[in-house]
C-alpha cells in the first residue's frame, strides 16, 4: 500500500522530476542547529513505524535527495554516513518531510533488509517501559557481530 498522495512504487527521484524546487532553497527552509546538523526520523513508508533517528547535515539532506538512498551524518564518526554502507540495509527514501517548525525531517523509507538497528532488530525502538523498568520487546533478526564484521 502506497501512502497517501504517492502513486505505487514511485521513487524519490521520480518526484523530483520536473519539480520547480531548486537544489538548494528548499535547503534554506529547514532550521539546522549551532552544529549545522537536524535531526532525521525514518519511518517505514509502508507500516508507519519509527525506524530509527539519526542526525542530516545540509549535504546529507541533498546527497539524499539526489540519489534517493537514505543518508545522514554520523556525529561519532564526524562524516557522511550513507545508510547501509557497512551492513547492506540500505534506506531507499521514498518521501522526505518537513515538520511545522523547520526543525525536524522524516524520511519515509523502504528498509532493505528488514533491519534498522545496529542492534540487528528492525527498529531501533525495541524498548518498552513496563512496570519502571526498560523491556526489550523485539527480536533480533540478524547477529550485529556478524554484520559489522570487517
Amino acid at each position: 500500500m502506497s501512502p497517501p498522495g504517492r502513486p505505487k512504487g514511485e521513487s524519490l527521484s521520480a518526484q523530483r522530476e520536473g519539480s520547480p524546487v531548486s537544489a538548494g532553497n528548499w535547503l534554506d527552509e529547514v532550521a539546522f542547529d549551532e552544529r549545522g546538523l537536524v535531526p532525521v526520523i525514518a519511518q517505514d513508508a509502508v507500516t508507519s513505524r519509527v525506524l530509527m533517528v539519526a542526525w542530516a547535515n545540509r549535504e546529507a539532506l541533498a546527497e539524499t535527495l539526489a540519489g534517493g538512498r537514505a543518508v545522514y551524518w554520523s556525529r561519532s564518526r564526524d562524516r557522511l554516513w550513507r545508510k547501509g554502507e557497512e551492513s547492506g540495509h540500505v534506506q531507499e527514501v521514498r518521501e522526505i518531510r518537513l515538520d511545522c517548525d523547520g526543525d525536524v525531517v522524516l524520511y519515509m523509507v523502504e528498509q532493505h533488509g528488514g533491519v534498522a538497528c545496529h542492534t540487528g532488530r528492525a527498529s531501533c525502538f525495541f524498548r518498552r517501559l513496563a512496570d519502571g523498568r526498560w523491556q526489550a520487546t523485539d527480536p533480533v533478526l540478524e547477529d550485529p557481530e556478524l554484520v559489522y564484521r570487517k
